[in-house]
């Protein structure tokens, strides 16, 4: 455990998801210095600026900042690759929003790049480091489950877009560089990776439906007009990992929601259903093969509700100790690559043989402690 001192870091992309960030970065955790945001749009950066007492600033105001050593890269999802990159050449380490890039070969090249500089380069989702993963983490690695055998993830959405606002269809989710597998199938994979490590090979299939779409709101400007679906929006894989485990994931936008998000992990001497990998904790029940009844388990571990953010402050403490972070860019990258891998292996006819190679991120540890003292876990 190294010298404790705070970590001064800024945010790049004000829109509606820095406020989650911005709240539990300056209200939870201490090791972080938020100093300043910035956005495209100046009026949203001065918003968030105000709102959190903290500097508008200019992109390159903070890249050029030598004391800055942390950029959170909160931008849409076309702009992670550029925006990181610049951040790492200027010499940042980098916590960046889902998805690292558009293309795997993105991907590899920032993860690289942050190798060759030297710089830590973490990706969200940060939610497999909640108090509910990090429950299910100690359950398996304490035996409850046996030898784990497989697990079961299937997100279930509805984003047909025809309710009763004007609002626009997402990029991220209906353009290129995102799509649902993508935006959600992350939560599922990294909580997968946390829980049976580092994924071997892959195969399934990745499907466009519904790609011709009317705007069906009789209020909208644009009733009646067309628009194209750009992005994958159906996505049923399978996942074998290195410790010979094996994990199907289903994800899809297009139909309706039933008994689900869902996921599950089965061992040898039982099996343990969770919740939906977006939050950070939820209900955890245990039926073990000599149990009569599941049981409900009490939650171990700190940081159970809204916490976007804890993978920042684990990034700073990685910093100011010398490790690596939890949530390390191998991580980010495995995940990125398994749905690259599904779609490839579906358009081919192959078993994807994963290029990237991950570990099992250190599990948080177990200690007594309460209230503002919860930080202290991720200082190891």
């Amino acid at each position: 455990m190294g010298e404790f001192r705070r970590i001064k870091a800024a945010l790049i992309g004000s829109g509606a998801i820095s406020e989650k960030y911005l709240t539990n970065i300056t209200q939870k955790f201490h090791v972080i210095d938020m100093v300043g945001c910035s956005d495209l749009i100046p009026e949203r950066s001065a918003h968030r600026a105000e709102q959190f007492g903290i500097r508008q600033m200019t992109n390159e105001e903070i890249l050029s900042d030598p004391t800055i050593e942390i950029v959170v890269n909160t931008t849409y999802p076309l702009s992670h690759y550029e925006v990181t990159k610049a951040a790492l050449l200027a010499g940042k380490h980098v916590y960046t929003e889902k998805m690292l890039a558009v293309t795997l070969e993105e991907g590899i090249e920032l993860c690289e790049l942050a190798k060759e500089k030297g710089l830590q380069l973490t990706t969200a989702p940060d939610t497999f480091l909640g108090g509910g993963w990090q429950t299910a983490r100690h359950m398996i690695d304490t035996g409850l489950i046996g030898t784990p055998i497989g697990a079961l993830g299937v997100c279930i959405r509805s984003y047909q877009d025809h309710g009763d606002t004007y609002r626009e269809p997402k990029s991220f989710i209906f353009g290129g560089g995102g799509g649902i597998p993508f935006d959600m199938g992350g939560y599922y994979l990294h909580n997968m990776i946390n829980l049976l490590g580092g994924i071997r090979r892959v195969t399934g299939f990745i499907q466009t439906r519904n790609e011709t779409r009317t705007y069906t709101n009789p209020r909208h400007p644009k009733f009646g007009q067309e628009w194209k679906v750009d992005s994958p929006n159906v996505m049923f894989g399978t996942l074998e990992f290195c410790s010979g485990a094996l994990g199907s994931l289903i994800v899809t936008s297009e139909s309706s929601m039933f008994d689900t998000p869902k996921f599950e992990v089965y061992g040898t001497e039982g099996t343990i259903r969770l919740f939906d990998p977006n939050d950070y904790s939820g209900k955890i029940t245990l039926q073990r093969n000599v149990d009569p009844e599941p049981v409900e388990m009490p939650l171990l571990f700190p940081y159970n509700d809204e916490n976007r953010g804890i993978g920042v402050a684990d990034m700073a403490y990685a910093i100011l100790n010398g490790r690596k972070p939890r949530d390390s860019f191998e991580i980010g990258l495995q995940a990125f690559e398994a749905v690259h891998g599904i779609w490839k292996s579906g358009q081919e006819g192959i078993v994807y043989e994963m290029k990237s190679t991950c570990e099992r991120p250190a599990a948080v540890p177990l200690t007594a402690l309460n209230g503002s003292a919860y930080e202290t876990q991720l200082n190891d």
